[in-house]
């Protein structure tokens, strides 16, 4: 097996983490106390610097990032099932270090848990929401639009953190890494399990509306 494909989702894994935590603490930081700036600030960061890493890192690995995204492209068969554990892999340490390089740069203890809690209903359905339509995003689009995918799904992103409750994780490797920040993106561990699921559920949702929409549209 080819170790590039696997680099490259750890190196972006890792990359986009370090973008949203950095970018985090960076807006808590000059916001002045305002959330909304602060939320607005990591948001446009986010969206930057993913659209960026899937055109970085798309020719090599697809730029999945994403555990829901490479489970959802296997079963859809657009991307082999022998990079699936590998990715996965790549994709939950190349996050956790993506949050290290975060801390480091701004001078944090590298090591640490969050606090912030984020749980109940409200939050698990904006996770699955959130998830549902950033697979379906890329299930349809990687075949009738694969040319603008890289901006449609940063602009999603953009947009999804401030239409679902729970500013828009949908990735578990995200949600993992993020336990481990103790800054403005954290979630506290406890937490993380209940938003995995959530996400899983909401991919797994996208997968079959996908192939309900792709068979109608073969007939």
């Amino acid at each position: 097996m080819k170790l590039r494909p696997v680099l490259a989702e750890a190196l972006g894994t890792a990359l986009l983490l370090a973008a949203i935590v950095g970018s985090g603490i960076m807006a808590e930081r000059i916001s002045g106390g305002n959330v909304g700036v602060a939320l607005l600030a990591n948001a446009i960061a986010t969206g930057g610097a993913l659209f960026a890493l899937i055109v970085m890192f798309g020719p090599i690995s697809g730029a999945h990032f994403n555990p829901v995204v490479t489970l959802a492209l296997t079963l859809q068969r657009e991307s082999g099932a022998k990079w699936l554990l590998p990715f996965l892999m790549a994709q939950v340490a190349g996050g956790i270090v993506g949050v290290w390089l975060a801390h480091l740069m701004f001078d944090l203890p590298i090591l640490q848990a969050s606090t912030k809690v984020r749980t109940g209903l409200g939050q698990w359905v904006a996770e699955a929401t959130a998830t549902f339509g950033l697979v379906l995003l890329i299930l349809l689009g990687v075949r009738m639009a694969a040319a603008s995918l890289p901006a449609a799904v940063a602009l999603y992103i953009v947009g999804a953190y401030w239409f679902t409750a729970s500013t828009s994780f949908a990735n578990p490797a995200v949600t993992i890494a993020r336990s481990l920040s103790n800054t403005f993106a954290g979630i506290a561990p406890s937490d993380a399990p209940a938003f995995i699921a959530a996400q899983l559920a909401g991919a797994l949702v996208a997968v079959a509306m996908a192939r309900l929409l792709q068979t109608s549209r073969a007939k």
